[in-house]
């Protein structure tokens, strides 16, 4: 049997800190979570505030320096390095700044919606129906069951079960479907369906029965399977219809709301507002970058905690214990919202560098718009300019926005791989997906192209492509295949 025996062994290994980790955070941080984080910030410790503080009196360092040398040593207070806490020297920039806020910031404010929603509307309208109390429970857990887009999203049997495990009613399916179908008679048409199918023939029946709409209703009823995969042939003849008829009801159905809840923009759910993160304009031909207000806040040490260490240090020779445990305390909230500040200061920077590298290696495409001047560009070209690690670049770029003139977009939108022309270039593979959504647009809609057309196509502008990348590109672009882009 081996001894056992102890052996040393030396080894370089990197970690982050803790300070790190929390500033590799603040970076990913858009702007609106940055503003949730800030104020969380402020709420926890007592010593950051915001805002500037113009009454605040400058110091003589050299007079504390003074006071210290003659007064008599103690281990705790002694720990505590007075002009580091007490000094101006590293109170950060934007600090004296008097209003770091733009006029135009209040247009990119979140608003309040005050608008009702069409579920508040849902429950309105049944409270008007002529149901008994069971009836009215039901018809409220299937309300309560009904998706932000209008439709059922459960399946009656497991509302049933529901009933019976959570409100301790006890019905049968043909209960639940006879309250649905009353659901269904309320606004907004189609509202309660339980599949695509449903809302859309739900909608239909309200409609004038005119000859186009009784032969859509049809289509929906017999055919919806041929229809949506535009057999248009085999409906014509099942029909007994011509193309000009087959068109007629086909309109009628392009009409209908295949999302019922969202009507009038007021789903359950308020839509998100894009707040960006920065903003491009272009001035006499060129390129101007600025950083939104948001990111660059205002912030410094409390003044009560700066009195409280004046405070303790002029009474040092007559320091409690107490006294001594108010400092630490202290001290470590003052270390604490000194980092915080400072993070928020290197995030700034971070954020500007890196954003400015974006904008200049996509000048061409900054000052045109067109998605075709978009140059190939990976994480690793911006983070070799910035002289940062491509985690860092991946960050900063994560879920950020840049106003430009061209519409608001993802920064992650301008990141795209290359490929060889046919001239031998490097070309961004966003600039050939732009070429193969034009040449889609642009096809005749009654003998849409292949993919192997669409390739070919390509190929004669320069972009030697196989049929399989033109079906990727256009999966990523949501695309359908030929036979479901066919018109009449």
């Amino acid at each position: 049997m081996a001894a056992m025996r102890q052996i040393q062994h030396l080894k370089l290994e990197q970690k982050l800190s803790p300070q790190q980790i929390q500033l590799m955070k603040l970076i990913q941080l858009p702007t609106q979570e940055l503003e949730e984080r800030l104020e969380q910030e402020i709420q926890e410790n007592p010593a950051l505030d915001e805002g500037a503080d113009e009454d605040e009196k400058e110091r003589d360092e050299d007079e504390w320096d003074n006071d210290l040398d003659n007064t008599e040593k103690d281990d705790n207070l002694d720990d505590v390095n007075w002009d580091e806490y007490l000094s101006d020297d590293e109170i950060p920039a934007y600090k004296t700044q008097a209003n770091n806020y733009s006029p135009d910031d209040e247009q990119y404010s979140v608003p309040i919606s005050v608008q009702e929603n069409f579920i508040d509307r849902l429950h309105t309208q049944i409270g008007m129906q002529d149901l008994d109390d069971t009836e009215y429970q039901i018809a409220e857990y299937i309300i309560g069951s009904i998706g932000d887009d209008g439709l059922l999203e459960r399946e009656v049997i497991d509302i049933v079960d529901d009933l019976a495990f959570n409100r301790n009613i006890f019905v049968e399916e043909k209960d639940v479907e006879e309250v649905l179908k009353v659901i269904q008679t309320l606004d907004p048409a189609g509202v309660g369906a339980r599949d695509l199918r449903e809302c859309l023939l739900l909608q239909l029946a309200r409609f004038t029965q005119s000859e186009d709409a009784r032969l859509a209703f049809q289509i929906l009823d017999r055919y919806f399977d041929a229809f949506t995969k535009k057999h248009y042939s085999k409906l014509m003849e099942a029909l007994n219809t011509d193309e000009a008829g087959l068109k007629a009801a086909q309109d009628v159905i392009l009409k209908l709301n295949p999302k019922p809840g969202n009507t009038s923009g007021s789903g359950g759910r308020v839509a998100a507002n894009v707040i960006p993160d920065f903003f491009i304009t272009i001035n006499d031909g060129e390129l101007e970058m600025r950083l939104n207000a948001r990111n660059a806040p205002e912030l410094r040490i409390s003044r009560d905690y700066r009195e409280m260490l004046e405070h303790h240090k002029a009474a040092k020779d007559k320091a409690t214990r107490s006294d001594k445990e108010a400092v630490t305390f202290i001290k470590q909230k003052i270390d604490s919202a000194r980092w915080f500040i400072e993070a928020i200061q290197q995030r700034q920077q971070t954020l500007l560098l890196t954003m400015s590298a974006i904008m200049n290696y996509q000048e061409e495409y900054f000052l045109s718009g067109d998605e075709r001047d978009l140059r190939p560009m990976i994480l690793k070209d911006i983070a070799d300019q910035v002289n940062l690690d491509i985690s860092t670049i991946s960050r900063v770029t994560s879920n950020k926005y840049v106003q430009t003139p061209y519409g608001t977009k993802l920064l992650k939108s301008f990141f795209s791989e290359a490929m060889l022309n046919s001239d031998g270039e490097e070309v961004s593979t966003k600039e050939i997906k732009k070429i193969l959504e034009e040449a889609i647009g642009e096809e005749e809609k009654r003998k849409p192209l292949t993919d192997q057309e669409l390739a070919e196509l390509l190929k004669e502008k320069g972009y030697p492509i196989a049929r399989r990348t033109v079906a990727k590109y256009k999966e990523q672009l949501s695309l359908p295949v030929a036979r479901l882009r066919k018109e009449l």
